[in-house]
């Protein structure tokens, strides 16, 4: 079977909550960022992305889908990216400055990234445990 069957077979195969998660939650918000780049919510959440992109595509590659190690990049760049974006929140100079859209973006980010690491942490451990299994993809 071809790598792309492997990778499309390897998401299909997760649980339906964990597809929509992943592809209609979690991906969808995190391109969100890019619709505001003049702002530094913005900014920062569009490198975050780009980062995990260009960290998960490789490895989504390698492992023919949806292998734990893609949570690593995870931790990599939305930790650094809460902390960032809770300091901002938390700063009223930068609530009183911000558009709506800007704060909420923020919030939305903090948000869902937030639940993300908690999945990310976990599936973390477990790779690094040696679960390196990729799901739906016979080795």
């Amino acid at each position: 079977m071809d790598r792309f069957s492997d990778i499309w077979r390897s998401l299909r195969s997760l649980p339906l909550w964990v597809q929509v998660w992943v592809v209609g939650i979690l991906v969808l918000v995190n391109i969100l960022p890019f619709f505001l780049l003049d702002t530094r919510v913005g900014m920062a959440g569009a490198l975050a992305a780009l980062f995990v992109a260009a960290t998960n595509g490789p490895l989504i590659w390698i492992y023919r889908g949806m292998n734990k190690v893609l949570s690593i990049p995870h931790l990599i760049a939305w930790g650094p990216l809460e902390i960032y974006l809770l300091m901002l929140l938390a700063d009223s100079g930068f609530r009183a400055e911000a558009g709506a859209l800007e704060l909420g973006l923020a919030v939305l980010l903090v948000v869902i990234n937030g639940i993300s690491l908690v999945f990310d942490v976990m599936d973390s451990i477990k790779w690094m445990a040696g679960d390196r299994t990729t799901p739906g993809v016979e080795v």
